[in-house]
């Protein structure tokens, strides 16, 4: 597991000479404006898609990298892979001079790094890790650790029961990291015969309606009779409460989450939902923006470790996500300043 070092940086501002609009100018004259300096490089942002977690990225990314002086590029693919292959496209006819990729598809994104390579645009792989390119940085969090997260904290306190596993896309080499991690926790729990699942699936684009439907059908296996939803983030946990809001069951079956979205945390604080993952995105947003920029300009960006992707080992910024729950959720984050108490505690 590695850990990350930060990197500081000062955005320069030039001063514009005064300019006379006739006659002298006197004590009570406006003091003349200091125009942003034009912008040095130009930053490529490459989304999958605008759920709320990712809403927060952009505006974080954008306002660090705007204040050091760097235009940037946004662009969301909408779950489209080959769309976001033409929006990479289009920023390097754009001359970016760096890409900063949340792929749609880790194995297949590995296209857009070598259209940047070709060029030589330095790539950062962020959140979700390209696979098999040759991919300059990767700024994330674990997302094996993630899933041991949420196994663990629902096995605690649901030792015995059905359980129904609902994965992230299949597209996404981090919803394939996450089942690993919740597998490391839940496997000799099954081999026991403590617990025993009795649903296992995959929601296409992480998408709600598919995490219901995965949840429909673990719930007519088990004829309701489950104790526990391994959902992989906040979105798919909303779906699958959703039809247990129907059934009846909502609160009564322990569902995990990831992102510690605006609506999860209400859904927590109700009882519906009974933990979600937190990651800073004020410390991961930062950070990423400023190695972008910083790259852009060919300068060195420090790191702390790497990761294999199956091509490489890639030079790496990891850091530690925080379980929460109801008895922790105003000390991280509302203290945190990620959520607004009258936003969570809103009736």
């Amino acid at each position: 597991m590695t850990r990350t070092s930060r990197v500081l940086l000062a955005a320069l501002v030039c001063l514009a000479p005064l300019a006379a609009c006739g006659g002298s100018s006197g004590t009570n004259a406006p003091a003349p404006e200091k125009p942003r300096k034009a912008p040095t490089v130009k930053v490529g942002l490459l989304l999958d898609d605008l759920h709320e977690r990712w809403q927060r990225d952009r505006e974080l990314f954008v306002e660090i990298a705007t204040d050091m002086g760097a235009e940037t590029m946004v662009e969301v693919a909408d779950g489209d892979q080959a769309l976001q292959i033409q929006q990479a496209e289009k920023m390097l006819e754009a001359g970016a001079n760096v890409l900063v990729v949340v792929a749609h598809d880790t194995e297949n994104a590995a296209a857009i790094v070598e259209k940047a390579k070709a060029r030589k645009v330095p790539v950062i792989s962020y959140d979700r890790l390209i696979r098999n390119a040759d991919v300059d940085l990767f700024i994330g969090f674990d997302p094996v650790r993630v899933g041991e997260m949420q196994a663990q904290y629902l096995l605690g306190r649901a030792e015995k029961g059905n359980f129904i596993l609902i994965g992230g896309s299949p597209t996404d080499g981090n919803a394939k990291l996450l089942r690993e991690g919740q597998m490391k926790v839940l496997e000799p729990a099954v081999k026991s015969r403590a617990i025993r699942i009795v649903g296992d699936g995959w929601a296409d684009n992480w998408t709600a309606e598919n995490a219901a439907r995965l949840t429909e059908q673990g719930l007519d296996k088990a004829r309701n009779n489950v104790a526990a939803i391994v959902a992989s983030n906040d979105v798919t946990a909303g779906g699958a409460i959703g039809v247990l809001q129907k059934r009846g069951l909502a609160g009564k079956v322990l569902v995990s989450g990831q992102d510690a979205e605006l609506e999860a945390a209400r859904r927590i604080v109700e009882g519906t939902q009974a933990m979600t993952v937190y990651k800073s995105l004020r410390t991961l947003t930062r950070l990423a923006a400023r190695s972008a920029v910083l790259m852009a300009k060919g300068e060195r960006v420090d790191t702390s470790g790497t990761v294999n992707n199956g091509k490489l080992d890639v030079p790496t910024m990891m850091f530690d996500p925080i379980t929460v729950d109801k008895e922790n959720i105003d000390g991280v984050l509302i203290a945190d300043g990620f959520l607004k108490r009258d936003q969570v505690y809103a009736k």
